[in-house]
């Protein structure tokens, strides 16, 4: 660690976790693992801030504001141009507080060597009003003249709560965004189009019971009927999805969501289907189906 730089981390303060951290099973528990991830992160993630001022003083004022709120918290403090730079490529803080007048490099030019995608949000704090036209040009969020005031700045960390709040809720809705595609994509690759005398038909995959292989033929259990297309399982059981449908030996794929029992006969297992229909399980795929029919563990 450099001379001056103090990380200071609270007792119980939380850093949001990456994307793509939290599993999940169905497009739709993913989504409410977002949303839950999300309320979570609002009430118990502090806004992550580093202090940049060469003056001791002034960096004990700042501290003593920002601490004030008990939703920020202080994790680094530095004297120089430098030192900020090394920190806030290690830490990447949500907000940086920084003088204008920094030893080494001054607070644009700090600025100059942070990558943009890991800017944090700046706000300037300096002696000297003359710098506040290019302050808004680096697109810091505020500049305040010394001597500092305690609602004027209060003011200013209430701007920062709200473009934070407003960034997270738009990087949630992106990704809800992106799930909800992927699903209509997997959806429509699911889709099955079968041809007919008249109309083709086109059926849901969530409307198919089973499939059974007939010849060079697939003949689709759906809508009450079956329903014969050129394909072989084979290319079924990649279309589909693996959570919903299992080969259940060598001349059939059934639909999991309408088993209704599972039965033993004579040694040999049998899936009961809602509409009554009885399809044996090959010894090779018993496992994998119950595995599959009980479900991911708790």
């Amino acid at each position: 660690m450099m001379p001056g730089h103090q990380k200071h981390e609270a007792p119980g303060s939380r850093t949001s976790a990456k994307d793509g951290d939290a599993g999940s099973l169905s497009y739709f528990g993913e989504t409410r693992e977002i949303l839950a991830g999300t309320e979570e992160t609002s009430r118990l993630e502090k806004i992550r801030v580093v202090i940049a001022d060469d003056e001791p003083l002034a960096r004990r004022g700042l501290r003593r504001l920002i601490t004030s709120q008990p939703d920020f918290d202080v994790v680094a403090e530095t004297r120089d141009g430098r030192e900020t730079v090394s920190v806030l490529r290690e830490l990447r803080p949500d907000l940086l507080v920084i003088d204008v007048q920094m030893p080494l490099l001054d607070g644009f030019a700090v600025l100059g060597q942070i990558d943009p995608v890991h800017m944090p949000l700046v706000i300037f704090v300096t002696a000297y009003d003359e710098f506040a036209v290019r302050a808004f040009e680096a697109q810091a969020l505020d500049y305040l003249v010394k001597p500092l005031e305690d609602t004027r700045f209060a003011l200013t960390l209430e701007r920062v709560r709200r473009w934070l709040r407003s960034a997270k809720a738009e990087k949630v809705s992106r990704k809800l965004s992106a799930l909800l595609a992927a699903r209509e994509r997997q959806r429509i690759k699911e889709c099955i189009l079968v041809p007919t005398t008249g109309d083709d038909l086109v059926l849901d995959a969530e409307e198919i019971q089973w499939i059974e292989a007939n010849n060079y033929y697939a003949a689709i259990h759906a809508r009450g009927g079956r329903h014969l297309i050129r394909e072989s399982l084979s290319s079924f059981e990649q279309r589909l999805d693996h959570t919903r449908f299992v080969r259940v030996h060598r001349s059939a794929i059934v639909n999991i969501d309408y088993v209704r029992k599972l039965r033993r006969e004579e040694g040999e297992a049998l899936l009961v289907l809602s509409n009554g229909v009885r399809i044996p399980i090959s010894r090779r795929r018993r496992e994998h189906v119950l595995r599959l029919l009980r479900g991911p563990k708790s």
